[in-house]
């Protein structure tokens, strides 16, 4: 979860001079501004449309909140008591699409990695504020017990872990999930033609009147874009980045995507953006390759993706071939650096 007026964009939607707008609005989730465009509809779909959208944030942001009364608690307090505990269709489907992501990532999207991000004090509403980093001796002990998506057990509508340091956190999912959910309302409601921007990620079905949507990507530490891209039928853009969420402590940054097999932030990469077809598996992805760093073309193979882009800690650009094909760069001089994914 993400405070809009303490972060910045990552994407930003950009609209041609001269043509007509889409009808587009705003609402609230998730700790962030969500922008809804529709184009092509009338004033009554389009107000009944966003009604329904609104109700499926708050309902996706009230199931699976990490740190506010949710499913999510419930379920996190039961296994931290040794307890089993009733989860029904709906959550069992979301807690198996957020296991497989996590393997077919070798788990560098982990999210049954909550008590490190607690550790870190992430999972709170104050997260931005300056405080030492965790002892190690409590990261050793985390690392030790290795919680992972494994760790969870669903049988006959009860859920158990026999790992007591899993603790279940949606933050790298669950946005992606919330998008997948809302296209299917737009669909539903025999619309063909709009976007979703949730504080910078998106997806997108059609297009904006005769040309598709175009969105900048966000340039990791200077003001403005690195580069655009057009965002074809049915696609997801998510970004993940250093910028974003961090807190600074004697100097040092610590940004808040952290690394499993170190218990630290990673820091191998200032920003990674996925595109694929499915915002639940772009947002996981964006997180799992943003900490794999200079591995993430064997990572994003394992994940099914062909369009990536990733600018290292030391301010390389480097992309998949597919990707190369689709961005135009507006603020990077240098001949990025193409690596196949395989």
């Amino acid at each position: 979860m993400r405070l809009t007026g303490l972060m910045l964009f990552s994407l930003g939607l950009l609209t041609a001079c001269g043509e007509q707008p889409a009808q587009s609005t705003k609402i609230y989730a998730f700790g962030t501004e969500i922008d809804i465009s529709i184009y092509g509809e009338d004033d009554e779909k389009f107000e009944l449309t966003i009604g329904q959208l609104e109700e499926t944030f708050n309902g996706v942001n009230d199931l699976w909140h990490a740190w506010q009364p949710s499913i999510l608690t419930k379920i996190n307090d039961a296994i931290a008591a040794g307890e089993t505990i009733a989860v029904d269709d709906n959550v069992a489907t979301v807690i198996e699409q957020a296991r497989q992501l996590a393997d077919d990532s070798a788990h560098l999207f982990n999210p049954a990695a909550g008590k490190l991000f607690s550790l870190w004090g992430f999972e709170q509403d104050d997260w931005f504020e300056s405080r030492p980093p965790p002892a190690q001796t409590e990261i050793d002990n985390w690392l030790a017990a290795q919680p992972t998506m494994d760790d969870i057990v669903i049988e006959n509508g009860q859920l158990y872990s026999n790992n007591n340091m899993v603790k279940l956190g949606f933050g790298g999912f669950a946005k992606g999930y919330a998008v997948d959910a809302a296209i299917d309302v737009l669909q539903a409601n025999d619309i063909h033609n709009a976007i979703i921007n949730i504080g910078g990620d998106l997806r997108a079905i059609g297009q904006h009147g005769q040309r598709p949507w175009n969105i900048g990507i966000r340039h990791p530490r200077q003001d403005g874009v690195l580069a655009s891209v057009q965002v074809h039928d049915n696609e997801s853009v998510f970004s993940s980045g250093d910028y974003e969420r961090y807190f600074e402590y004697e100097g040092e940054r610590y940004p808040h995507i952290l690394d499993p097999r170190t218990g630290y932030p990673a820091n191998k990469a200032m920003s990674v953006t996925v595109i694929d077809t499915n915002a639940a598996r772009a947002d996981a992805a964006a997180t799992a390759l943003f900490v794999a760093g200079s591995d993430w073309p064997h990572v994003a193979a394992e994940m099914q993706l062909q369009h990536v882009m990733l600018m290292t800690a030391d301010g390389i650009l480097e992309m998949s071939p597919a990707m190369a094909e689709r961005v135009k760069l507006i603020n990077y001089q240098d001949e990025p650096v193409l690596r196949d994914i395989r």
